[in-house]
């Protein structure tokens, strides 16, 4: 049986995440999508929230489990036995990072294969920090994430309102 890792934040995950995740899951006996627990990127969303989120996101997909973990990427593959760590690629500019992830893994783990998954064309603008700004900013979202996720982000937007007021705009290009 060959198990892989598909590890990230998700903060939320949205169709993008999970066009990569279930078509890692053909490919492979056993999926595992790991949430990081403590990324050094600020978050909307606790873990135990993403870990929900993408539960609810990914529930029809019978060999796709969920787990949080909180140490090095390798490490976590190496203690849940995955022999491959997924990750998927929308644009050029995620190549550079992602092979630079891969070379550190490799030093790592030797022993564990990296493999990317380019991405759906009409996936390859999305990422969390995107749909996270339209849904704050009252856009419209039901084609970038699973209603699960949409009406999470319209609590979320709520609950900042009543904290602090309309929602701060915050570039993505700063």
């Amino acid at each position: 049986m060959c198990r892989a890792l598909y590890p990230g934040t998700f903060d939320p995950i949205h169709f993008g995440h999970m066009d990569i995740a279930i078509r890692a899951a053909t490919i492979f006996d056993d999926l595992v999508v790991g949430i990081y627990d403590r990324p050094s990127k600020s978050l909307l969303f606790s873990l135990e929230e993403r870990i929900e989120l993408a539960r609810e996101a990914l529930k029809d997909v019978p060999n796709i489990h969920v787990l949080p973990y909180g140490e090095l990427t390798a490490e976590f593959a190496r203690h849940i036995g995955a022999k491959v760590i997924v990750r998927g690629l929308r644009v050029v500019s995620d190549f550079e990072w992602e092979y630079q992830m891969s070379l550190t893994n490799r030093q790592l783990a030797p022993e564990i294969e990296f493999v990317c998954l380019m991405t759906r064309q009409e996936h390859a603008f999305l990422s969390s920090s995107i749909l996270k700004e339209v849904a704050l900013l009252g856009g419209d979202v039901t084609q970038m994430a699973p209603p699960n996720v949409v009406a999470a982000l319209q609590r979320k937007r709520a609950e900042l309102e009543r904290q602090r007021g309309p929602v701060p705009l915050v570039s993505l290009r700063d």
